[in-house]
């Protein structure tokens, strides 16, 4: 019997949602959003569209070529992070199928819903409308290019090998392990625009997330970052960690930004 398969008598599974389009939400404190606005509109060659929601806490980042894909939230309480937007044809279907790998709906709204993975990673199920043409990646001054290309959500290892069986079979991209024990990629088909890295932390501690950069040169963009209000607070293997004017966390990597695959 295969997941779409069902037994006399019950009724079908729901097949699993093909991903169009995804975004990704930039989720910082509300007071401090301004700051973080005109640093990444800086850093992925952007303009800010009109705000929206109650408050203007929500705003889409434009790009000059293609279709957008980086939003930003300001929020109320904690302070922030990053979370992803799938898009979809069939947005109840998405969300069904979520809730069958162990997610939970933590507010339905008019056509779109937010979710918590098993781990408590938010997540949002959302309409596709059409976007399709992912844009190029961002020149700086030097001429070393970056993409912001990917989401890293860091897990507990006690939520880390859950955690990968469900952003695997929710996505249905190609899943496989990752640079270092810890990471474990998993990869959407050409022409989308972010990867998702699950990372492995050393201690017990609750699920969030951060963005990645890839960088043609991590010293030369880091440098410009700096320039713009950003501080390097760590450096790994193959990335520098980041915080950026509003205090996010985020990582410059060393991976081909064209691509988003290590040299």
């Amino acid at each position: 019997m295969n997941r779409t398969d069902a037994a006399p008598g019950t009724p079908p599974v729901t097949p699993r949602p093909a991903i169009r389009w995804t975004h990704v939400f930039v989720d910082r404190p509300a007071a401090d959003l301004g700051r973080a606005l005109g640093f990444w509109t800086a850093v992925t060659g952007t303009r800010l569209s009109e705000p929206r929601g109650e408050r203007g806490e929500f705003v889409t980042l434009l790009p000059a070529e293609g279709d957008a894909y980086v939003k930003a939230q300001g929020v109320r309480e904690g302070p922030g992070g990053a979370h992803v937007c799938l898009s979809v044809e069939d947005v109840p279907a998405l969300v069904d199928w979520s809730l069958r790998l162990g997610a939970a709906v933590v507010a339905d709204h008019d056509g779109w819903s937010v979710l918590r993975s098993p781990g408590g990673q938010l997540f949002c199920a959302v309409p596709w409308n059409g976007d399709s043409a992912r844009p190029p990646v961002t020149e700086g001054p030097d001429g070393a290019t970056s993409r912001l290309d990917q989401v890293s959500i860091d897990l507990a290892p006690g939520a880390y090998d859950a955690e990968t069986v469900f952003w695997s079979e929710l996505t249905g991209w190609e899943s496989l392990p990752g640079a270092f024990p810890e990471f474990h990629l998993i990869r959407p088909p050409a022409g989308l625009p972010l990867r998702l890295l699950l990372q492995r932390l050393g201690s017990e501690r609750p699920t969030s997330a951060h963005l990645d950069l890839a960088c043609s040169d991590v010293d030369a963009v880091r440098a410009r970052h700096e320039a713009l209000g950003a501080t390097a607070v760590g450096r790994g293997a193959r990335w520098t960690v980041m915080r950026d004017p509003a205090g996010g966390t985020y990582c410059l990597t060393g991976r081909d930004p064209a691509t988003g695959s290590l040299p």
